[in-house]
């Protein structure tokens, strides 16, 4: 049931942002339980876990407008094609993700656990993504959205 969640895609191998070139995600369905230490978090702990589970909710929001989507998406505007392409998915359309928790490995990066949700029933729970700080933003990375997307094993562009 993973598989056909969510607007699944390509092969999670070939997601990278230009920032971590060659760092490791967190596959979709495995957790992390690890604690931020002090020096690795923001100014504002609170605002920002504040904002990232705000924006992963409207990211996985069904409906969502595009343009909301696009804003909270690393990189979201050259990804807008491959959003473009799933808006019309039944299947994402019927998907939502609720945060679980949210853990600072930087100043600019954090580790999200979340249920996602199909019509309302966990489909795909403790699963793990990335948080990223862009242009002073916190964002569903596109890591994340590529684990996703390549659950499926077909291929989508900027993936």
């Amino acid at each position: 049931m993973a598989a056909g969640i969510l607007f699944v895609g390509a092969g999670a191998a070939g997601c990278g942002d230009d920032d971590d070139e060659g760092a490791e995600e967190p596959s979709p369905t495995q957790t992390t339980a690890t604690e931020s230490p002090a020096g690795n978090r923001p100014a504002d702990p609170a605002a920002a876990e504040k904002q990232v589970r705000e924006n992963w909710a409207t990211f996985f929001d069904p409906r969502a407008p595009l343009d909301e989507k696009t804003k909270v998406l690393e990189n979201g505007d050259r990804l807008q094609p491959l959003l473009q392409a799933f808006s019309g998915d039944q299947r994402a359309r019927q998907s939502a993700a609720e945060v679980t928790k949210v853990t600072f490995t930087s100043a600019t990066g954090a580790e999200v656990t979340y249920n996602l949700t199909v019509q309302g029933t966990t489909a795909l729970p403790n699963a793990s993504g990335v948080a990223v700080l862009q242009d002073n933003v916190w964002k569903v990375s596109v890591k994340t959205l590529c684990a996703l997307v390549g659950q499926s094993g077909v291929e989508a562009p900027g993936c």
